[in-house]
């Protein structure tokens, strides 16, 4: 239960008024919980989706915007920030060394912005097409943020962290990859054994899990060529690009 607690404490705005000890077992099942919070975070965002949809029958464009700004408030804006820390980082086109620096500065640089306002178009792009096709289902707004990070549990559970300090490092010390691996793989299979389920189409979930495993293995040799593994932002990062790439995926495929 603690690490169910401590997932919520450190992944979503939930006030947690508890103190928590991190200790091996505590993150690790922090790690496996996380796509299930996942999971439960698009639960709670298809439901300003309904509301806004079905019931203020708001239009699709403010109905996309709501969906993604709701999407970004219940996790702090954590990931957001990664992705744009990222983005400074990387296109900074510096070493290794001061990239890392980087990323450890708080200041908003002009990659970072650009990067956030076309991931922010791009996602509510795609929400905005998934109203338009009345794709709307509750099983896809839970299954995506359930996958996504489910592809980051492998990459943080199979890659070094970037720095010898840090969040990053301190849980990955503290991680069992094994036992997230083996977790998240089998929850991951079940997800994707419920998609063709409910689609009775092979394709979608096959094409699902391809993408997910070509992510993860790019990332991984992306992160350890330009940041020398893993980080925070970086974790923060493949969970936004990974969110935006299968919600891109569904829409061609259903």
């Amino acid at each position: 239960m603690n690490g169910i607690l401590l997932a919520l404490q450190f992944f979503t705005v939930l006030p947690i008024h508890k103190e928590i000890p991190l200790n091996r077992k505590e993150v690790t099942t922090m790690y496996c919980a996380l796509p299930f919070i996942g999971g439960a975070i698009g639960l709670t965002v298809y439901g300003v989706y309904e509301l806004a949809a079905n019931i203020l029958q708001f239009g699709p464009l403010l109905t996309a915007v709501l969906v993604v700004l709701t999407w970004i408030g219940l996790t702090g804006g954590l990931h957001v920030d990664g992705w744009a820390d990222t983005a400074d980082a990387f296109f900074s086109y510096r070493k290794r060394e001061k990239r890392l620096e980087i990323l450890e500065d708080p200041r908003l640089g002009a990659f970072g912005a650009m990067a956030l306002v076309l991931l922010m178009i791009m996602k509510i792009a795609l929400i905005h097409e998934v109203i338009l096709q009345d794709m709307g289902a509750v099983y896809l707004f839970m299954m995506i943020p359930f996958l996504a990070r489910a592809g980051l549990n492998i990459c943080f559970s199979t890659l070094r962290p970037a720095k010898s300090t840090g969040i990053a490092h301190f849980f990955r010390e503290k991680l069992a990859p094994n036992v997230v691996i083996i977790v998240t793989v089998m929850s991951s299979m079940l997800i994707l054994f419920a998609c063709y389920y409910v689609t009775n189409q092979w394709l979608p979930p096959v094409m699902i899990a391809g993408s997910i495993a070509a992510a993860i293995f790019l990332f991984r040799r992306w992160s350890i060529k330009h940041f020398n593994g893993m980080t925070g932002d970086l974790a923060g990062a493949f969970i936004e690009g990974m969110e935006a790439l299968l919600w891109l995926i569904v829409l061609c495929l259903l």
